[in-house]
């Protein structure tokens, strides 16, 4: 039985089903899964609790969460050099950091459209803050993100197995992440590369609203701003995933009780081995 361990600092969209992709109706028989959560917090206090973790001894430990290179997440991966550690975040984008992650022997996948929320008080709230998380994930779902952060993970834990251990090492984009969803209507692919994109601005809108603006009804209508952009990704999405609906061609790729991924197109179709 495989053992991953997850960490959660702070939330991602991509941190509610990095987890619940590599079992998706409870029945492997291959894989153990433990997920250690902190919330919304991702301070250097969060990631020394963490090392609870340890004593099960996981084979590979994904550390999920917002920008991996600020001390929470950074102190986090130093309790795990000596396990094959990935990384899930929205950043760090830039070449020089995410090679350094490299150097260090760490895996990374940056999902730059799974975006900073507008972590205001002067708009978010609980309800807010679900409503964007539920539009993020539609986003990442339908255009390839989680299918692309599934894949990974489960050929990561394949390489461990075999004894040659293998990480990604990926900066996704719009076009990479659609190419994992195979879709056949063109015209739907083209509506989920756009999805993405729009998601990807999300991040420069709320990063203003967070950081840099002072004044309170411009930290609200710019934190507003960015969220309405996320909701209209979402609905672009929506429309791709009914465009391979009306046709029956929407991919699906669930795995087996051993863990082997097995494919379909069309909806009554039975799953089979890839």
């Amino acid at each position: 039985m495989f053992k991953i361990g997850f960490i959660k600092l702070g939330n991602v969209a991509s941190s509610l089903v990095a987890d619940l992709a590599l079992d998706e109706i409870a029945e492997r028989t291959d894989v153990e899964v433990r997920s250690l959560s902190f919330g919304a917090k991702m301070t250097v206090k969060e990631a020394e609790m963490s090392a609870e973790l340890k004593g099960w001894r996981p084979q590979l430990v994904v550390i999920v969460g917002p920008n991996a290179s600020t001390p929470g997440p950074t102190a986090a991966r130093a309790l795990y050099r000596e396990v094959p550690t990935i990384v899930i975040s929205d950043g760090p984008s830039k070449k020089e950091a995410r090679e350094a992650l490299e150097a260090e022997g760490f895996g990374y996948i940056i999902l730059p459209f799974d975006p900073l929320i507008g972590a205001k008080r002067e708009f978010l709230d609980p309800a807010e803050m679900a409503l964007f998380n539920s539009d993020a994930l539609k986003v990442l779902s339908i255009c390839g993100s989680v299918r692309l952060v599934q894949e990974e993970l489960d050929r990561s834990m394949a390489s461990i197995v075999s004894g040659s251990p293998t990480l990604p090492h990926i900066l996704a984009s719009p076009e990479k992440c659609t190419e994992r969803m195979d879709f056949e209507n063109p015209y739907a692919r083209a509506k989920a590369i756009g999805a993405l994109h729009m998601a990807q601005t999300v991040a420069a809108i709320d990063a203003a609203a967070c950081f840099r603006l002072k004044e309170m009804d411009r930290i609200a209508l710019t934190a507003a701003a960015g969220h309405e952009v996320m909701r209209a990704a979402a609905r672009l999405a929506d429309e791709a995933r009914e465009l391979e609906k009306s046709t029956d061609s929407v991919s699906r790729r669930p795995h087996s009780r051993s863990g082997a991924i097995l494919a379909k197109t069309g909806l009554l179709d039975k799953p089979e081995p890839v």
